[in-house]
């Protein structure tokens, strides 16, 4: 984004820059109409919407790289206020509400939370589960998803590739736990042929994003 922009005049008086803050409005409106989206006017409440987290892709919106630095700062202190987050990515706490509230409302940030601590929790045993099933017709795979989600011990999910079907992961509190979890909710799962357990004995990494994705244009 340019330094300055300039303001037209008559010729008998002198040219002078208009204000940062100016500049990115300026720049923020025409970034909107070149990329062809729906303006705040043209919304029914006055606003835009927060947008779907199911959405495939965010809604049209080019980064720079000022964007990226203000999301690697949201990424470890989420609860920053715009004045600290302004001092981090050398932004007014102004220019940082708005380009906030764009990366929010264009998909970018889809939401908030906290992160607790489930060790603390008593839940330190990290487990990791592949399910394979019976076959993967339609039915089959609709019938498993539709029972996995009632499980309350499952963390995360997901269809895959290779030699099994589902990936699961939970955290459980002991080999004790994890044995009533298996009998209550995994042994009663529809469809499934094997189920392979794989305990965590020392986590390495867990990021909630990898630092490469928010580097900017490579």
């Amino acid at each position: 984004m340019p330094d300055g922009l300039t303001m037209f005049c008559p010729n008998d008086f002198p040219l002078r820059p208009l204000p940062f803050e100016f500049v990115e409005i300026i720049g923020t409106m025409a970034l909107k109409i070149k990329k062809g989206a729906q303006s705040n006017m043209d919304m029914p409440s006055g606003r835009m919407n927060w947008a779907d987290p199911a959405r495939s892709r965010p809604l049209q919106y080019e980064l720079d790289e000022t964007d990226f630095r203000l999301m690697r700062a949201l990424v470890t202190e989420g609860r920053a206020s715009d004045v600290s987050l302004g001092e981090t990515v050398h932004l007014s706490s102004t220019a940082v509400a708005r380009r906030r509230k764009i990366l929010e409302e264009t998909g970018y940030i889809t939401h908030y939370s906290a992160n607790l601590n489930v060790r603390a929790l008593g839940y330190g045993t990290l487990v990791v589960v592949s399910i394979e099933l019976v076959s993967q017709a339609e039915n089959v795979l609709r019938d498993f998803e539709h029972a996995v989600l009632q499980s309350p011990s499952m963390r995360f999910c997901a269809f895959i590739t290779g030699d099994t079907d589902f990936l699961m992961i939970m955290n459980v509190q002991s080999l004790d736990d994890y044995d009533m979890i298996y009998r209550k909710e995994l042994s009663v799962l529809p469809h499934v042929s094997r189920i392979r357990s794989s305990f965590v004995l020392r986590e390495v990494a867990n990021r909630q994003i990898a630092p490469a994705i928010l580097q900017g244009r490579r």
